[in-house]
């Protein structure tokens, strides 16, 4: 794979979408509110299927928040990935090193910062049903969605291994045997272009139907490269072409028996992570005052490309009193991602002036999955409103096979490879679960569930050249591990009603983390092994929908012990990771989350969360940055942990939305929509600094907009990012103050269409 890239097959493919449905638009309601019998205005149920079932959200005994509607997809506009949840679902972050490839999910302070490929995350994604795994997996665009959740909290019992932070799950819609169709096109900054679409019905009446959706991003490089030999092209990095399409047939020859397929499919090329060199104050922290975001000094490349693909089949089968699912799940992978990883020109070691500022060394590194296969099989069995007692029982079965290589390279001898390591792992994974409710009185309802699992996994490493070849230092490996371990995990919770519109419930849960394998040898000599981490988490709230129904708020609130949390050692002195268990973690919070109809044409949302995270053990340690201010204990040349919050865990979150409409005419709207996300300080990794910790941030959105025939069709300016706000989002500690930065404000119009 080089490291020319052309965007000319995702712009054909697009087009050919285009011109496919180009009659269509959203599907979206101007608010998350209906008429009740009486004429007044209410809020809308929300259906969620977080305990895999159909169920209320008020009903639901844990702590799980739901985006659906006009909301999801004000949000998720722009050019924007994954990553536009991240702070707009309260106890919710997620970041990247990556780009729009590898997005790091955090839950209640819960994650991992290693950018391995290789990563194991303690928060699990959830698409269509199907675990995504690997960390590529879960990048997939979120697009034509019914809903997204997200699940606080452990979720060992039906979800299972590698959720003791929580899920989020994404539902896109289903075929039906109603024609709809949709399209959206939009236009911004920076020649941003994105185009959704969809178009569904039956093909053959009450038997079959089929939904087909797609979703092309295009923004063009905006960041001009200043350093020698790179000028003749200015604008070089950034940019991306990102196009992904999903195909379901739903099949459906008696009521009792139905099929639904889906092939989904994605294909990316664009740029990786674009790093800074000394863009960090030293001793102080933030941003320096000459930082240009428009604008960067390096000697190397950087590119990714990503193709990935998955077929998935449901079976159910009513059988009256029981229903009986069968979901079988393929997902392959491929992505080649290069970055200059010092983020600067030079290497004053190397005799070559650095800038800007001091840079020790050159860095320009790749890393590749060639082949990532994952299969997944899920039997269950559910009873049917049974009266009394419901239950769930089923099994689940999870393989991995996954390939990886790194290069390192000379961005200052034309990009010659200088080292190469490769991995391979393969995963097996298989459990039975057990879930049932009971009904003890019409108010109190008592609900528990069990899982048990085994987890097992072969690895082998091996390098091939070092790039610290001039120092000595040679080929390695192969180097195996083969971890494997049997948990036990479970939940239990009570539900009482108070009255028809307050509950109450509390719930505890313990769930696990499998054993994850770092063996990225490019650098290091040795594969690290974490064992197993579990987590006890115990959370009490209230849910009640207030004022006639037009107001509904979810409170909660936990404290969680984890034992052996999993923890990345990145950095110091060298491009390599480690990972660590730590003896004891403690987590305590609480979680909040309010829509309210103010009135028939006011309608507010918000959520705040706070996180407590804290390592106990004394005797953690770990290397830290080469260049920066550390403000633990340094123990024998190594900072200690003990005590230091979680990395990439903001204390505070916090988010609102406000929508404003005034009726025109018979059938139009204007409308105005604005949306706001805050997250408080955080460190970047384990040990605390000066330097690697992002300050407060507050992103804010704005759109206003024009809507015919009763949303029929809209036409809607929109600004993302309005304030312009320039922050850190994480570094690279092991050469200098390098970082990279949050996304640029976004501007735009947006047209729609339903049909």
């Amino acid at each position: 794979m080089s490291f020319e890239m052309t965007s000319m097959r995702t712009k054909w493919l697009a087009c050919a979408s285009l011109a496919t449905i180009a009659a269509s638009s959203v599907a979206v309601p101007a608010f998350a509110q209906s008429r009740d019998e009486s004429g007044g205005f209410v809020l809308e149920e929300i259906i969620v299927t977080a305990q895999k079932r159909e169920q209320s959200l008020q009903d639901v005994p844990s702590s799980v928040a739901a985006l659906a509607g006009e909301k999801l997809d004000v949000l998720n506009s722009a050019g924007s990935d994954i990553r536009f949840l991240s702070g707009r679902i309260p106890s919710l972050t997620i970041e990247s090193s990556f780009g729009r490839t590898f997005p790091r999910f955090y839950i209640r302070g819960l994650g991992n910062t290693d950018f391995d490929l290789n990563a194991s995350q303690p928060v699990s994604l959830i698409y269509d049903e199907i675990v995504m795994e690997n960390p590529i997996l879960k990048g997939m665009p979120a697009f034509d969605l019914d809903r997204v959740e997200v699940l606080r909290g452990p979720q060992g019992t039906l979800f299972g291994r590698n959720t003791p932070a929580g899920i989020v799950k994404l539902d896109a819609k289903k075929p039906t045997q109603e024609f709809d169709a949709y399209a959206k096109f939009n236009y911004g900054r920076f020649d941003t272009i994105e185009f959704e679409g969809a178009v569904g019905g039956p093909i053959v009446q009450d038997v079959l139907a089929i939904r087909a959706s797609v979703r092309h991003q295009h923004r063009d490089d905006y960041v001009t490269n200043e350093a020698p030999g790179f000028l003749a092209n200015r604008d070089q990095t950034e940019g991306y072409d990102d196009f992904a399409g999903r195909v379901q047939l739903l099949y459906t020859p008696t009521d009792r028996f139905s099929a639904l397929v889906n092939f989904h499919a994605r294909s990316l090329d664009g740029s990786s992570r674009v790093f800074r060199a000394n863009i960090i104050e030293p001793g102080v922290g933030g941003l320096v005052d000459d930082f240009d975001r428009r604008s960067v000094t390096q000697d190397g490349v950087n590119n990714q490309e990503l193709d990935q693909r998955g077929l998935t089949a449901k079976l159910e089968y009513d059988m009256g009193d029981f229903t009986i699912t069968s979901i079988t799940g393929f997902e392959h992978g491929e992505v080649f991602s290069v970055g200059d990883v010092d983020g600067g020109f030079g290497g004053e070691f190397e005799g070559v002036p650095s800038t800007p500022g001091f840079i020790p060394f050159n860095a320009a590194t790749a890393d590749a999955v060639p082949d990532l296969d994952q299969w997944t099989q899920e039997l269950r069995i559910a009873s049917n409103d049974l009266g009394m007692v419901d239950f769930q029982a089923g099994f689940f079965y999870f393989n991995e096979d996954l390939k990886i290589e790194s290069t390192n390279f000379n961005s200052l001898d034309n990009n010659a490879p200088n080292g190469f390591a490769a991995q391979r792992q393969k995963s097996e994974s298989w459990a039975i679960f057990a879930n049932v409710n009971i009904e003890v009185t019409p108010d109190l309802v008592i609900e528990g569930g069990v899982r048990y699992t085994e987890d097992d996994k072969d690895f082998t490493a091996s390098r091939d050249l070092s790039p610290l070849s001039f120092l000595g230092v040679g080929p390695i490996g192969p180097l195996e591990a083969n971890p494997s371990d049997e948990v036990l995990s479970w939940d239990v919770s009570a539900t009482y009603t108070i009255n028809d519109d307050v509950s109450v419930y509390t719930r505890a849960a313990k769930g696990f983390r499998a054993p994850s394998i770092q063996g990225r040898l490019l650098f290091g000599d040795e594969v690290t092994v974490a064992d197993t981490e579990e987590i006890f988490s115990v959370e009490a709230g209230v849910k009640a929908e207030l004022f006639e129904r037009r107001a509904r708020v979810n409170l909660s609130a936990y404290v969680s012990d984890m034992d052996g949390q999993q923890l990345t050692a990145v950095g110091g002195d060298a491009n390599f990771n480690r990972l660590v268990n730590a003896a004891d973690t403690d987590l305590a919070g609480v979680e909040l989350d309010l829509e309210w109809a103010v009135t028939s044409n006011l309608f507010v949302t918000a959520g705040t969360s706070y996180n407590f995270t804290e390592i106990n053990d004394p005797d953690l340690r770990t290397q830290f940055c080469a260049a920066c201010t550390v403000l633990d204990p340094i123990v024998d040349g190594l900072a200690a942990l003990d005590g230091n919050d979680l990395p990439q865990a903001p204390r505070w979150i916090a988010n609102w939305t406000a929508r404003y409409g005034i009726t025109v005419g018979n059938d139009g709207e204007l409308y105005a929509y604005t949306d706001w996300a805050f997250t408080s300080e955080k460190n970047f990794f384990l040990y605390d600094s000066v330097e690697f910790r992002s300050g407060k941030e507050l992103i804010g959105g704005l759109r206003v907009g024009y809507a015919l025939e009763n949303g029929k069709y809209d036409f809607a300016l929109y600004g993302r990012n309005i304030t312009d706000e320039t922050e850190l989002k994480g570094g690279i500690d092991f050469n200098n103050l390098t970082g990279f930065v949050n996304e640029p404000p976004i501007w735009g119009v947006e047209l729609s269409a339903k049909f």
